[in-house]
């Protein structure tokens, strides 16, 4: 009989089985439990939960996203946490996507457009009678030759009845985003699994007002939360930085200046590391999350949202931590490699 471990959510009892060598994550996810997660690396920490008692080990990654502190308090990532004994972890529970159905499914390639040198628009059709449910700001997986999947945040919003819109960057030396770039045609298939993710805007406070923040192709969620929010008539007050290394990076300048024009409770701002290009408007010269402090040094009445390269996530989250966001208003979704990648790679920013 195959060895199994039980765990106990502290702040709820509920419990749930994990087998030998699954992570906790895993298992919570495949029994219906909804738990935080993002990245699903280790990176990104979105799964960080509180072990109050039994232990667990990291076969396959380091806690990256822990610092020591944090490690030494009993805190670990449930995304690559295996348990060792039975646990009591104290997590929170997701209960929006809890009803949402995940499925593999395949998707017919109707457009194919370059925003930017290394960023490409995919289009793609669902199979006729099959709408993908999903909460905007949620992602999917394209699932590839050799067991491999890379995630891809849906930019369209969830009212597109039959196709969604991503949004991929070329990676050096990635295959999938080579062969998107090189090899893809209009009317070939990909094959997806979806949707993921607990990255998503949170409706139990409507009188906060929301920071929203992205890097490169972290823009895409940020794009459907707001279409989606635009589409149901919610009017709370959204501040929104895009941040890139130039301004030729910003591929959809013109979408969020048309929206602040059109809409007074939409402010825009494009935050650019080595300003280049033509450029409509102010443009805050350094990192995006230093835009955000810049004009809001006090973040304890917002409700914060971002989503972009682990580097960016991780000087928002200590930064934004310290400008009095509270923890449980601060939500991210974390772009990273491949889970194929070596951890040595992992550490690197992108």
């Amino acid at each position: 009989m195959d060895k199994s471990y039980t765990v106990t959510i502290a702040n709820s009892e509920r419990q749930f089985e994990v087998r030998e060598g699954e992570s906790v994550l895993a298992a919570a996810l495949r029994q219906g439990v909804m738990l935080p997660y993002s990245c699903k690396n280790g990176t990104c920490g979105s799964c960080k939960g509180r072990i109050h008692a039994g232990s667990v080990h990291y076969p396959n990654h380091p806690p990256l996203a822990l610092n020591e502190q944090e490690l030494e308090s009993g805190f670990a990532l449930l995304c690559q946490a295996v348990p060792q004994q039975d646990l009591v972890v104290e997590t929170r529970e997701i209960a929006a996507v809890r009803d949402i159905q995940v499925r593999m499914f395949p998707a017919r390639v109707t457009e194919k457009t370059l925003l930017a040198p290394d960023v490409v628009l995919l289009r793609l059709r669902l199979p006729a009678a099959q709408r993908l449910q999903f909460l905007a700001g949620q992602y999917v997986d394209a699932l590839i030759a050799g067991g491999k999947r890379r995630a891809f945040s849906i930019a369209s919003s969830p009212a597109s009845e039959d196709e969604i819109e991503l949004h991929i960057r070329h990676v050096d030396g990635g295959d999938f985003t080579g062969h998107v770039f090189n090899d893809l045609q209009l009317r070939d298939i990909l094959r997806l699994e979806g949707p993921l993710g607990t990255f998503f805007v949170r409706h139990d406070r409507p009188e906060r007002p929301m920071i929203m923040m992205g890097g490169g192709t972290g823009f895409a969620p940020l794009k459907a939360m707001i279409e989606d929010l635009l589409a149901h008539d919610d009017r709370r007050e959204i501040k929104l930085y895009w941040g890139a290394k130039n301004n030729d990076e910003l591929y959809l300048d013109v979408l969020p200046q048309q929206w602040a024009e059109t809409h007074p409770h939409i402010d825009y701002r494009r935050a650019v590391v080595e300003p280049s290009g033509a450029s409509h408007g102010e443009t805050f010269n350094g990192f995006v999350h230093e835009a955000v402090l810049n004009d809001h040094p006090d973040l304890s009445a917002f409700d914060v949202y971002m989503s972009g390269p682990p580097a960016m996530i991780d000087a928002g989250r200590r930064s934004f931590l310290a400008a009095g966001v509270p923890e449980d208003r601060l939500f991210f979704d974390s772009f990273e490699f491949g889970l194929d990648v070596p951890v040595s790679v992992l550490k690197k920013p992108h």
